[in-house]
């Protein structure tokens, strides 16, 4: 004997209810995807003693090169907050990634910059780090893709500073 599922639109009986609401199931939805594909990310950046946020500030600053960043700069541009910059650089320049230098006109605003080894660093991850998200996403269309990005997106847009780099821009 079969047992069909409801239709969409008939309310589930509270006792087979899975989620409070449509946006808790997204929500735990969006948080379970996160963790099965932070999984992969982790074992890649566990073989070079890193992890994903000092990864991203060295890639960040990879991209800001020559000029560098200030560690506020860093900080906006970060995928998700770093509860203490000061000690997420101490290591990357304990390890020789970076280097900071207080501006002499205001001495509160600290520049940072890659160095070399950060440089080599990132290089030597380059391909792992492709072959990752071709490991986490690679059995999606780009059309899945690119729709993926476009709810993500939409989804946090109203929670982003307007003024940040992750806003999404109108065209005009």
């Amino acid at each position: 004997m079969s047992t069909s599922l409801p239709p969409s639109s008939a309310p589930v009986p509270s006792s087979r209810r899975r989620f409070d609401s449509l946006e808790q199931e997204a929500y735990l939805n969006l948080w379970r995807t996160y963790d099965r594909l932070k999984v992969i990310e982790e074992e890649l950046f566990a073989t070079v003693c890193i992890s994903p946020h000092p990864y991203n500030a060295l890639r960040l600053l990879k991209a800001a090169a020559p000029q560098g960043l200030t560690v506020q700069g860093i900080g906006d541009r970060l995928i998700s907050r770093a509860p203490d910059m000061t000690r997420l650089l101490d290591r990357l320049e304990t390890r020789g990634w970076i280097e900071r230098n207080r501006r002499p006109d205001n001495r509160r605003v600290v520049d940072v910059t890659i160095t070399e080894a950060g440089r080599a660093l990132l290089d030597e991850l380059a391909d792992r780090v492709r072959a990752c998200h071709q490991q986490q996403l690679g059995h999606l269309s780009a059309e899945q893709l690119q729709q993926i990005v476009r709810l993500m997106s939409a989804a946090r847009t109203p929670h982003e500073d307007a003024e940040g780099i992750w806003t999404p821009r109108t065209e005009g």
